[in-house]
C-alpha cells in the first residue's frame, strides 16, 4: 500500500480564516446582481492581511467569470480586470493584499483547483472561501480551504494537490458592528409587526440552541463509547457552561416563574375576552343596521305601490 503524505505548498500553515461583514455583504450583493435565480456562481478576490497563520479577510471585489456547465475544464476568469481593480484598491489601502478568492459554490467544484492555481501568481498560499448565499441550515455560511500537495512515496505516481478545510469565523471591528447594526435597522421589513419579529428571533435562537445541545450530546456519546479520545479542555468548557446554568429547583424561582406566567396568561385571557365582546357588539350593531335598511326599503316600496294605485 502506498503511503501518502501531505505538505503545504508554500508558507506557514493556515490555521484560521476570519471573514468580516463587509465581505459578506459585498458577495451577497454581487450574487443578487449577477446570478440570482440561476444555477451560476460568482467568483471574486479576497483582500486582507495574514499574520501568524490567521488570514484576516477585510475586503473583496467581484471578477468576471464564466464556466461551461457541461465541461468544467472550460472556464474563463478575467485576470486583467482583477489586476486593474487591485491597483485601484492598493491606492486606497496599501495594507490590504490579495489573500485568496471566494466562490458562491455552494460546494467545491471540479475546476476549483485550476482556478486556485491561477491565484498562486498573486499570493504564495491563497485561501478559498465558499460563501453560501442561500443557507438552509443554521450556522456560519462560510467554509474555508487551502491547497496542499499529496506526495506519494511510490515514484510511479505523480503528486497532486487537494483542498484542506480550515477553521473559519465571522468577526468585525467596532466600526463595522455599528454599520451593520444600522444597515439591518434600515432594511427591516415594516410590514411585519414587532411581536412577530421578536417571536421569530426567539424561535431562531432556540433552534440554534437545540443544534448546539445535540452536537454536545453526540460528542459526549462518542467519548463514552470510546470512539473519540477524552479532551479535558472541552470538558472544562462544558463544566463551565453547566456551572453557569441557573438552579431551577429553588422554590422561590419556581414560584416567581409561576406568578409571571399567570400574569401573562391573565393579560392574554382578558385581551381575548375584550376582542370577543367587541366582535359580538359589532355583529349586533350590524344586524340592527340591516333591519333598519330593510324597514326603509319596505316603506319606500309601499309608498311607490300606493302612488301607482292612485
Amino acid at each position: 500500500m502506498d503511503v501518502i503524505k501531505t505538505q503545504q505548498i508554500s508558507g506557514r500553515a493556515i490555521e484560521k480564516v476570519v471573514v468580516h461583514p463587509l465581505v459578506l455583504l459585498s458577495i451577497v450583493d454581487n450574487y443578487n446582481r449577477v446570478a440570482r435565480e440561476t444555477r451560476k456562481r460568482v467568483i471574486g478576490v479576497l483582500l486582507g492581511t495574514t499574520f501568524r497563520g490567521t488570514v484576516d479577510v477585510t475586503n473583496s471585489y467581484a471578477v468576471p467569470f464564466e464556466e461551461d456547465d457541461k465541461d468544467p475544464s472550460i472556464w474563463f476568469l478575467d485576470h486583467n480586470y482583477h489586476e486593474s481593480m487591485f491597483e485601484m484598491f492598493k491606492r486606497i489601502n496599501a495594507k490590504e493584499h490579495v489573500v485568496g478568492w471566494y466562490s458562491t459554490g455552494p460546494k467545491l467544484r471540479e475546476n476549483d483547483l485550476d482556478v486556485h492555481e491561477l491565484f498562486h501568481d498573486y499570493v504564495p498560499n491563497p485561501v478559498l472561501v465558499i460563501i453560501d448565499v442561500q443557507p438552509k441550515e443554521l450556522g456560519i455560511p462560510t467554509k474555508a480551504y487551502y491547497a496542499v500537495e499529496e506526495v506519494k512515496e511510490n515514484a510511479t505516481q505523480k503528486s497532486q494537490k487537494v483542498f484542506v478545510h480550515v477553521q473559519s469565523e465571522i468577526a468585525a471591528h467596532e466600526v463595522e458592528e455599528i454599520g451593520v447594526e444600522h444597515l439591518l435597522r434600515d432594511v427591516k421589513d415594516t410590514t411585519i409587526s414587532t411581536l412577530a419579529t421578536e417571536v421569530s428571533g426567539k424561535l431562531t435562537a432556540l433552534k440554534g440552541l437545540e443544534a448546539r445541545l445535540r452536537e454536545i450530546h453526540g460528542y459526549l456519546d462518542l467519548v463514552v463509547d470510546g470512539r473519540l479520545p477524552l479532551n479535558h479542555e472541552i470538558l472544562y468548557h462544558l463544566q463551565d457552561v453547566f456551572n453557569l446554568l441557573p438552579n431551577l429547583n429553588v422554590n422561590e424561582l419556581v414560584k416567581a416563574f409561576a406568578v409571571k406566567t399567570n400574569d401573562m396568561m391573565l393579560v392574554i385571557y382578558l385581551s381575548s375576552l375584550i376582542r370577543s365582546v367587541i366582535a359580538m357588539h359589532n355583529l349586533i350593531n350590524n344586524k340592527i343596521l340591516n333591519k333598519e335598511h330593510e324597514k326603509l326599503a319596505d316603506a319606500s316600496s309601499s309608498a311607490i305601490t300606493a302612488a301607482a294605485g292612485s
